[in-house]
């Protein structure tokens, strides 16, 4: 199974201005957006970092998953939510050759932790022991920042503020997240029952 990311969050959806704001950086000199590529660097950086740990795509954009088996036959949890909509299921052979599935086949269930593909009739299309089925789809909250819930906003803007606070450091920290930003991701996490399952 590998997900991939096809397009990458817009520079005009970072909140780039809001994240100065935060920091107190000074406004009105002649060299204000002297640090612009370094903020959004750290703020792409903690989206990514936030993203990880819940789950959830903040900013929506295109993903492409690719599995070589169902989980259930009648239907497959996808492994990022909120999904809004499914692009395309394409079943791809080992030669690389491409068939479309129907659209009538599956529907999206959509659910803001586990979003599910489901069958119309009573399974999805079969893979193929050489096959794997590329399903494509629009994932994330919306596309601009205010469409983000507060809290994941707050946690994205607090986590980006100490990367830049602690951008010298060099000694490593285990990887832990500061508290604060723990405990604004937490309900947004996604619990994992039965391996991951369709359910």
């Amino acid at each position: 199974m590998m997900l991939i990311e096809e397009t990458t969050v817009p520079t005009g959806a970072l909140p780039v201005a809001f994240f100065k704001e935060h920091l107190r950086l000074g406004s009105g000199f002649s060299d204000d957006g002297l640090q612009d590529d370094l903020l959004e660097t750290f703020l792409r950086s903690a989206l990514a970092a936030i993203e990880a740990r819940t789950g959830k795509a903040l900013i929506e954009r295109t993903f492409s998953w690719s599995v070589t088996q169902w989980r259930d036959a009648s239907a497959q949890a996808l492994p990022i939510a909120p999904v809004s909509a499914i692009v395309d299921v394409v079943m791809v052979d080992r030669g690389g050759a491409e068939s479309p599935v129907d659209r009538e086949a599956y529907y999206l269930r959509a659910d803001m932790q586990r979003p599910v593909m489901a069958a119309v009739s009573a399974s999805l299309p079969s893979i193929g022991q050489t096959d794997s089925a590329r399903i494509r789809m629009l994932a994330g909250f919306g596309p601009d920042w205010s469409d983000v819930p507060a809290d994941l906003r707050q946690a994205v803007l607090l986590l980006a503020a100490h990367y830049y606070e602690f951008r010298h450091e060099v000694q490593y920290d285990g990887g832990c997240m500061p508290f604060g930003v723990s405990a604004l991701i937490e309900r947004h996490r996604t619990l994992r029952l039965l391996g991951g399952g369709a359910n």
